[in-house]
């Protein structure tokens, strides 16, 4: 293949290419350097009429014309190719430099299953160096209503806790996005706990409602809510001693300690890991009674699938092994019979990954 040098007019983007969001400020750098450095990897192209098609390098073209650039140099391929597989080589060059966003990749991986005869996501997942349960949580996404999906695509809600909100109603999606908006959470992980609490609840409303209990599960739960009560309001007398341990001096606790030290200290230590599952438990318990509010409010129990997509097959079901209980089902319109995809329950300050905007 030789490299050529073309006008910047005669090149269109491919409209069905997988990319469809690039981050202006990597955009703009990437010009930036262009202008000054000049381009180091010709962009490919074919032939279609009288112009030439991008097949790879968009986010460079878009950067030449940013730069203000009149040419660029470019690699003809072979026209060989079917669209098909243009489009699953376009996927590949993105998607293992992430510079696909996560919504993205949901609906280049959706298309392919649909388009391509026989394609399954165990299919899907081996041909781009993915696991079966990644093509599938990505699925879910599309799930997502589409405001919530622009915040995703721009990065500013991650692909974790984007998870946990396309299991929910769009009833249920607007009300957190709102919540959101409003700086009700600290970071992506409160989020990611919030959505989980809501999605247990918004199909258990009306088994919440005291009015519908007995006259036996009110009095449980009064004997329930006295005695947890009891329990917190102990632990806060214990903090006078630990108050009393904080301001003491550390050489007079060593001599009264004597030979004890480390015993004690160890003591502490499981206090300490308690007190820190004690609390975020209860960090779980306050987003479920967030969370509780909002079903009440959108007491839609069926969810209504945004997004027609195939499942995997059953055997996929196996790449939910070792996730954590308890397990969110994601649902989502079928194409085939197939076992449904669960998101994985939060963990205490689990980190959230995301897949990064172009940046590269």
């Amino acid at each position: 293949m030789t490299i050529e040098t073309l006008p910047i007019d005669q090149i269109r983007r491919n409209e069905r290419q997988p990319r469809e969001y690039f981050e202006p400020n990597a955009l703009q750098e990437l010009a930036d350097s262009i202008k000054r450095f000049g381009l180091m990897q010709p962009i490919e192209v074919r032939r279609a009429g009288d112009q030439y098609e991008i097949v790879a390098g968009e986010r460079r073209w878009r950067a030449h014309q940013l730069a203000e650039l009149a040419e660029i140099k470019v690699i003809v391929t072979d026209d060989s190719l079917t669209e098909m597989e243009r489009f699953k080589r376009s996927v590949a060059e993105n998607i293992n430099r992430a510079d696909m966003t996560p919504m993205e990749e949901a609906r280049a991986f959706n298309r392919i299953l649909k388009e391509q005869e026989g394609a399954e996501a165990k299919d899907v997942a081996k041909e781009f160096g993915k696991s079966t349960q990644y093509v599938m949580l990505r699925l879910a996404l599309l799930d997502l209503t589409e405001e919530v999906q622009q915040h995703v695509n721009s990065g500013a809600i991650g692909t974790q806790a984007a998870v946990q909100i396309a299991a929910l109603t769009p009833g249920n999606q607007a009300a957190v996005l709102k919540k959101w908006a409003g700086g009700a959470f600290a970071g992506d992980n409160e989020l990611v706990h919030f959505a989980y609490a809501l999605k247990q609840q918004q199909n258990q409303v009306v088994a919440m409602i005291v009015e519908d209990m007995s006259p036996e599960e009110r009095e449980e739960r009064q004997r329930e809510r006295a005695a947890t009560r009891k329990n917190i309001d102990r632990i806060e007398h214990v903090l006078g001693l630990l108050d009393e341990l904080a301001k003491a001096d550390p050489m007079k606790l060593a001599i009264a300690l004597e030979g004890e030290v480390t015993k004690r200290l160890e003591q502490m230590d499981r206090v300490a890991d308690a007190m820190a599952k004690a609390r975020f438990n209860m960090r779980q318990a306050k987003a479920h009674a967030e969370a509780r509010e909002i079903a009440r409010l959108n007491p839609d129990v069926e969810h209504q699938s945004l997004a027609a997509k195939p499942k995997a097959p059953a055997e996929t079901a196996s790449a939910q092994a070792g996730a954590p209980k308890p397990k969110a089902p994601t649902k989502r319109a079928a194409r085939k019979p197939a076992a449904p995809v669960k998101a994985a329950a939060p963990k205490p300050n689990a980190p959230v990954k995301r897949i990064a905007a172009a940046t590269a």
